[in-house]
């Protein structure tokens, strides 16, 4: 896959060319930093392209705040494959990236290779998210070699939470920190395109992004990583999923379509919409035809 050319500038509104994984490199080189939200679908993939969003994540999060099920591990792989899909169709300049359910992980090695593979192929997605613990670099390195622009997804696995212990800051103390630099060290020498650090505490997602060339995607990890992803959701305050403490709202969505879906039910009951100002009318004299048509019968 190809992954190296240039990106607009961040921030400069509708993205004039292709955003890149070099391009994101060269952000960070020059100390910039680039934007990521979710994305489901085409509409929407348009708006944020326009709006300069660098980077549409089609997240396995759909699982919980489109199709309302209990977890990530539940999205059906061939629904994220057609809502990744859309998104490329509806951003055609943004980095697409999709994100590989779980379902595709509990096969052999083998298995989940040929599903990487398929997401780029059947997507047209520039790179894939891939939830990895450390001892996983092998993986990388067979994704890389069969063509996949892999993103490592480290720190807070929600393909992976323990039921009992939910969902956990990592990396908040000496030990775990250490692991975390570590696996992302391997995983850079596996060949991945990218990290990205959920949940990380703030002090080592700096360590990790001052440390390695690569783009460090975080998420609540803090405001050293090199780009930011949020789940739309969230931002918008749709509700759904689970929220995070740290995401800044930026507009409460929940109130003002309640407001708007409760003046549609009072114009219907009400009769005020539609009216006949608001539909089609049959051309002049063809009504008394068809009148004339039910009189001969």
């Amino acid at each position: 896959m190809t992954v190296h050319a240039t990106t607009a500038k961040a921030g400069s509104g509708r993205n004039a060319r292709k955003i890149t994984l070099a391009g994101l490199a060269e952000i960070k080189r020059a100390g910039r930093k680039f934007s990521m939200l979710t994305c489901y679908d085409a509409v929407l993939a348009r708006w944020m392209e326009a709006a300069g969003v660098e980077v549409l994540l089609v997240g396995d999060t759909a699982a919980e705040v489109v199709l309302g099920l209990a977890s990530t591990r539940e999205i059906p792989v061939e629904f994220l494959l057609t809502l990744t899909a859309a998104v490329r169709r509806g951003a055609p300049s943004s980095l697409v990236m999709g994100d590989l359910p779980y379902a595709c992980r509990d096969k052999t090695p083998q298995v989940t290779v040929e599903w990487a593979r398929r997401f780029v192929d059947e997507t047209g997605c520039d790179a894939l998210k891939v939830e990895l613990t450390g001892s996983e670099a092998s993986l990388v390195e067979a994704m890389t070699a069969a063509g996949v622009a892999v993103v490592a997804h480290l720190g807070l696995l929600p393909q992976r939470i323990d039921a009992k212990s939910g969902y956990r800051a990592q990396g908040k103390d000496a030990a775990s920190a250490r692991r975390l630099l570590e696996d992302a060290k391997r995983f850079e020498n596996a060949g991945a395109q990218a990290l990205l650090l959920e949940a990380v505490a703030s002090e080592v997602a700096l360590e990790i992004t001052s440390r390695t060339a690569l783009p460090v995607i975080g998420c609540v990890s803090g405001p050293h990583c090199d780009g930011t992803v949020v789940v739309l959701h969230d931002m918008l305050g749709l509700g759904g999923g689970h929220p995070p403490r740290g995401v800044k709202r930026y507009v409460n969505l929940a109130d003002e379509l309640k407001t708007v879906f409760a003046a549609y039910v009072d114009d219907i009951h009400a009769g005020r919409f539609p009216t006949e100002a608001d539909v089609v009318h049959m051309a002049a004299g063809e009504l008394k035809k068809l009148q004339a048509h039910f009189e001969k019968a």
